[in-house]
């Protein structure tokens, strides 16, 4: 699956303020690029280690606010900073990206026939008021059960390595999510109604019919963007 993002220099328009986006994830920017508004790529290094006794939901919620501050250093006064960080959790332990192919192969397995959560924080950054707004999306993920030659092809592409809980969503040919009903951007990494619901709290309107434009980018029937948005 490939979204075209929208990736500019410039501001479309002069009254908008400027917006980066605090992430080098191709899958965030594929994302953004639907909302229709233009953005700058601003990243943020922020160390991710989990704090003792911290839940999966503090964890990102964290991560994300430090990831606008830290991105908000290059950002002129105006701009919004918008951060998000994305973690897998399975029964309240936070599972990060895999060390190496047995740990992949581990938390595949540990995943595997059950339903798992991924949660979503969002941190949208003002410089200027030093304004911060935050968000939290919630994904009930059911995975198929999977077998174990099916763990080690997929762990032969290499794709989980660069993944929380070692796998993609969308990857087409491992295919781990079965029967899924809650957002599938959030479990991407960027879920676009929380999204736009934060950013409509500084006064901005995406440019597009944002869940039609999520729903056919990523071939999925949404029945909770109302909900939301």
């Amino acid at each position: 699956m490939r979204i075209k993002a929208n990736l500019k220099n410039e501001k479309t328009l002069s009254d908008d303020p400027a917006l980066l986006l605090a992430s080098m994830s191709p899958r965030r920017q594929e994302l953004m690029g639907l909302t229709g508004w233009t953005f700058h790529i601003s990243p943020a290094d922020v160390d991710e280690t989990p704090l003792p006794e911290e839940s999966p939901q503090a964890y990102v919620s964290r991560l994300a606010e430090a990831k606008a501050r830290a991105a908000a250093h290059e950002a002129d006064q105006d701009s919004l900073v918008i951060a998000a960080d994305t973690t897998v959790a399975h029964r309240d332990r936070i599972l990060g990206k895999p060390q190496d192919a047995e740990h992949a192969a581990e938390m595949l397995r540990s995943l595997r026939g059950g339903t798992h959560q991924v949660f979503t924080a969002l941190a949208v950054f003002q410089p200027a008021t030093n304004r911060m707004e935050t968000d939290l999306a919630a994904t009930d993920v059911p995975m198929r059960d999977y077998s174990d030659a099916e763990i080690e092809a997929y762990i032969a592409t290499s794709d989980p390595f660069d993944k929380a809980g070692s796998y993609a969503i969308q990857h087409t040919e491992f295919n781990p999510v079965e029967g899924l009903t809650g957002c599938y951007a959030n479990v991407v990494g960027l879920p676009l109604c929380h999204l736009a619901r934060t950013l409509s709290r500084f006064g901005m309107t995406a440019k597009t019919d944002l869940p039609s434009a999520c729903q056919k980018a990523l071939s999925y029937q949404c029945t909770i963007y109302e909900n939301i948005i």
